[in-house]
């Protein structure tokens, strides 16, 4: 009796031991199943960062554009597409150079009628404005009043010089900078995003949770 209690103790040892591993078969396939699963999110995120479109470069646009702008005013700007910029450049430089053509003439005139009072003749157009000075009458404009308007015109003549050889400079300046700043991305998409990290442990097979902050500039 005793030894059929014994071997019938053992027999259900053994069903119940069998059962428990059965049961614990599916918790493994489950967590294969959710590494697998973990595992395939982490490549396709890996994916989609590595196909990321790049934007081409090309290092020598700003030196054709400075060339260009070079040659000819505006021309730069032109080859970067910046159309608006071009009745700028020529209002700028025609402006400037004008009012220096503009002063030099003046300058021309004064100078002229100088050097002709100074040696004795009174037919310069400054001596009479009007043509109603009577004969022996003082001139309209002596001799201190052409000097001081000859220096005059003669300065203004000059700083109007500088201000054109700077705005022609400016002008290639401008054309070799625009065209680096294009070669850069801006973005008006300014925004900050939190987005969920996955990685899985190449060692243990366990997942990592955490949280990613991206920042758009």
């Amino acid at each position: 009796m005793h030894k059929h209690f014994s071997i019938l103790s053992l027999l259900f040892f053994l069903s119940v031991a069998s059962y428990s591993q059965e049961e614990e078969l599916p918790e493994v396939k489950e967590t294969d199943s959710i590494a697998n699963t973990l595992s395939t999110d982490v490549l396709v995120i890996e994916d989609s960062i590595s196909f990321k479109k790049k934007r081409n470069i090309n290092p020598l646009a700003p030196s054709k554009a400075a060339f260009y702008s070079a040659v000819l005013p505006g021309l730069g700007q032109i080859y970067n597409r910046r159309y608006w910029k071009v009745p700028l450049v020529y209002g700028a430089i025609g402006g400037s150079v004008y009012a220096y053509t503009w002063n030099n003439d003046n300058y021309k005139r004064f100078r002229v009628a100088f050097k002709r009072r100074q040696a004795g003749f009174t037919d310069d157009e400054f001596y009479d404005l009007n043509g109603d000075n009577a004969p022996g009458a003082p001139p309209d404009l002596d001799l201190d009043d052409l000097e001081n308007q000859q220096e005059r015109f003669q300065r203004d003549r000059d700083l109007w010089l500088v201000v054109s050889i700077v705005a022609y400079v400016l002008n290639i300046v401008d054309a070799n900078v625009d065209a680096h700043l294009k070669q850069f991305n801006i973005d008006n998409d300014l925004s900050l995003d939190f987005e969920p990290y996955l990685d899985l442990n190449s060692v243990t097979n366990d997942p990592t949770y955490g949280m990613a902050l991206t920042i758009k500039f």
